[in-house]
């Protein structure tokens, strides 16, 4: 999180990671064409034979308040390639929350586990825990053959802590909601930490709720919020030390 007293402006960075191919970028270009006019920057997208994504997408979105706080957000994705693991440390660095993309498919269970276990040792790299960090999963390609039943899916979302949500990437669905919880947790660390909402007369149910209009999705927050299939969407308290 950085705040900018003089302009009264907060940006809040999200990262969104994952296996390669899993679905990441495909996530970002979804929000960012759902997005309304005005409300979203230039999306940087870098194409490689490997992997959509070498470095990170930017995706600036500017949202104020009815009082005089503008809020900022920052998207990135990280390359999912093994050999981008110095890249991926980099951009999850000064990350607020994180969305985890994972592939449906059962072949890819591995890569998603090797994948989560990555984040984990990147999260320790910056003096982090997983339980710190406001995260959400999302599993993505649900219209693929072979990917996980959904009950199986229920099954390991009712065993985890984390907001866990199903996805079609490709055609947008599940992509919003997915962002919104993920805001949803960021927002909630960040002020359960720094007292956001007392200090500035911040309304952070309405930030929501401005956000998700802005991204196509005009249904009430709380029923946005309920799209999870699993864990929870209580604050994350900082731990101690």
């Amino acid at each position: 999180m950085q705040l900018d007293f003089v302009n009264r402006e907060l940006t809040i960075k999200l990262v969104y990671y994952g296996p390669a191919l899993s679905g990441k970028t495909t996530n970002l270009q979804a929000l960012h064409k759902a997005a309304a006019p005005g409300a979203s920057g230039r999306l940087m997208t870098l194409e490689t034979k490997d992997d959509r994504t070498l470095f990170f997408d930017l995706l600036p979105l500017t949202f104020r308040n009815q009082g005089s706080l503008a809020v900022r957000l920052k998207v990135f994705t990280v390359p999912g390639q093994v050999i981008h693991a110095s890249t991926r440390r980099l951009v999850v660095q000064g990350a607020d929350g994180i969305a985890f993309i994972a592939d449906s498919r059962t072949a890819e269970t591995q890569h998603n586990t090797e994948s989560f276990m990555d984040l984990r040792e990147n999260l320790k790299q910056h003096g982090l825990t997983l339980r710190q960090m406001p995260l959400i999963i999302q599993f993505n390609k649900r219209d693929m053959p072979d990917v996980r039943s959904d009950a199986e899916i229920a099954d390991l979302a009712s065993k985890g802590r984390e907001p866990v949500y199903l996805a079609v990437a490709t055609r947008g669905v599940g992509v919003v909601e997915s962002m919104i919880g993920l805001l949803h947790l960021t927002w909630s660390a960040l002020d359960a930490e720094h007292d956001l909402n007392k200090k500035f007369g911040f309304d952070s149910k309405a930030f929501l709720a401005q956000v998700a209009q802005k991204l196509g999705n005009p249904k009430p927050v709380p029923e946005i919020l309920q799209a999870c299939v699993g864990g929870a969407l209580d604050v994350l308290r900082p731990e101690a030390g």
